[in-house]
């Protein structure tokens, strides 16, 4: 028997205990003797008074008076809790990541997230868009750990971000955008803890067009390293384009960069 009147009593409790989500399993286990078609009315309710959010199906978020008069929660704040309930690998990336690092020059339109799973779909909720991209496999030395209000969320390390950002540089706007979000980002990359096994995660064109991009942004330093490690983990380079053009296309008149194999056929220019 719950110790509470009803759901609404037990929801604006859970902030002062450190919650700030709970999925329909949790209310259930609460109110055992509610009907599921009365437990979800209660729910609607509270969601129509903006004290919840549906944030997924079957999982909620509670709404704090600081969220403003709107009454969005922030993806930032319930992410964790979501994908453990999903029971998904995670860590928030590319522009997101970029964004709390103070590399980005415009806040990111979407929630970028990277997950193991390809059953993620993107989100829209609260005029709030969710974006999941698959990756296979998910570095996790490579993630740190940035406190929200009421939990530990996963985000990309600024070297896994600038890698992130060329592979699915389709995804954010261009292999430009990607150079304007490193160029800020560049001061933060460190190449610690960085093994073979991480470089190799990636396909070889990834590190020339990272690596060429360092270089053409006056990252000596950081181009070097780069090419470093890439040797130790067995890259091997061919030439490829700085971005993906039709392969019958002619590629004699662009110019190569020797040291990284890659046919310049776009000028990097960032904003």
């Amino acid at each position: 028997m719950s110790e509470y009147n009803n759901i609404n009593a037990w929801v604006e409790d859970l902030p002062k205990r450190g919650r700030l989500c709970f999925s329909k399993t949790d209310v259930e286990q609460q109110f055992p003797n509610l009907t599921g078609h009365n437990l979800l009315i209660a729910l609607n309710r509270l969601v129509v008074k903006k004290k919840i959010q549906s944030v997924w199906r079957g999982f909620y978020a509670v709404i704090l008076p600081d969220y403003g008069l709107e009454g969005i929660v922030p993806p930032i704040d319930y992410i964790d809790h979501l994908m453990r309930h999903l029971g998904k690998q995670y860590y928030i990336g590319l522009l997101t990541a970029a964004e709390l690092y103070g590399a980005a020059h415009q806040a990111p339109q979407e929630f970028l997230v990277i997950s193991s799973s390809t059953k993620l779909r993107k989100k829209v909720e609260q005029n709030v868009k969710i974006n999941f991209v698959a990756k296979k496999t998910i570095p996790q030395k490579q993630l740190t750990q940035m406190m929200t209000r009421s939990c530990y969320v996963n985000v990309s390390n600024p070297l896994l971000t600038a890698y992130d950002l060329i592979c699915y540089s389709k995804n954010i706007g261009g292999i430009n955008r990607a150079a304007t979000v490193i160029n800020d980002l560049s001061e933060k990359i460190r190449f610690t803890n960085i093994d073979k096994k991480f470089i190799q995660s990636f396909a070889p064109v990834v590190t020339q067009r990272l690596g060429y991009i360092f270089e053409e942004l006056g990252f000596e330093e950081l181009s070097n390293k780069l090419y470093r490690k890439a040797e130790i983990a067995g890259q091997k380079f061919r030439k490829n384009t700085l971005i993906v053009v039709d392969k019958t296309k002619d590629l004699s008149k662009y110019p190569v960069n020797d040291k990284w194999q890659i046919i310049i056929n776009e000028q990097i220019d960032t904003d």
